[in-house]
């Protein structure tokens, strides 16, 4: 028993400092998963999402069955978002309903173009704004934005659920989103795929996006096994 509290009062500290990601969600909340369980699978709060209501899904990849079965099931219209031209290529190639709408640009902390680097593997489709040296003689350069400047392009306001798998880009976007107004672009839920496993990146800078999130009114509801998926949704009353 006296081992069984050490421990649990260890793992307090080892979050507290940044070492451990917290094992439970701060909010218990209804939850859906859509997708390919395999791949393109995500976790959400269901609440708030009816017909009408807007959906960005930042990183596309080669995999769109979450956003199609969010269209099927809540009558959503998703925006889609990936600069990378396999990807591009991949959605072109797609039989698709017309709340299903694409744009061939990325996600991140200031409006112009980056570099984007390829995975190691070719057969892999993702590419990251983080320098991969290894790759860095074949990056390509692609047309970036800030979540405000593309929410102004698209005339949005406000949206229902934003999805980001950026490939270690969230860790900026997520620090440029909450200095912006409204907050995290007014998105009602947030979920996000961390990338603390990436050269560079740790399990303090996932942390510290939580506490970050969490001071703006943005609380976990929904984290992975592996600790890196999560959803944030807006506290209510309840």
């Amino acid at each position: 028993m006296l081992h069984a509290i050490r421990l649990m009062l260890a793992k307090g500290v080892d979050v507290a400092l940044g070492r451990r990601l917290p094992a439970r969600p701060a909010l218990a909340r209804p939850t859906v998963t859509l997708g390919h369980a395999s791949y393109g699978a995500w976790t959400f709060c269901p609440e708030g999402l009816t017909r009408g209501g807007v959906v960005y899904s930042f990183g596309v990849g080669e995999d769109i069955s979450w956003d199609l079965a969010v269209i099927e099931k809540y009558g959503v219209t998703v925006h889609a978002f990936d600069p990378t031209p396999r990807s591009a290529q991949f959605v072109q190639r797609q039989s698709l309903p017309e709340k299903f709408v694409f744009h061939p640009y990325g996600l991140a902390d200031y409006d112009g173009t980056a570099l984007f680097y390829p995975p190691e593997n070719s057969e892999w489709v993702s590419h990251t704004l983080l320098r991969r040296r290894r790759t860095a003689k074949n990056a390509i350069e692609v047309s970036v934005h800030r979540l405000e400047t593309i929410m102004s392009l698209l005339g949005h306001d406000s949206i229902d659920l934003l999805k980001m798998d950026i490939e270690g880009a969230e860790y900026g976007v997520i620090e440029d989103l909450l200095n912006s107004s409204p907050v995290a672009g007014g998105a009602q839920q947030l979920l996000v795929e961390f990338h603390h496993r990436f050269p560079g990146k740790g399990i303090k800078d996932t942390n510290g996006c939580i506490e970050a999130l969490a001071k703006a009114g943005l609380h976990s509801f929904h984290i992975s096994e592996s600790g890196e998926d999560w959803g944030f949704i807006k506290k209510t009353g309840r």
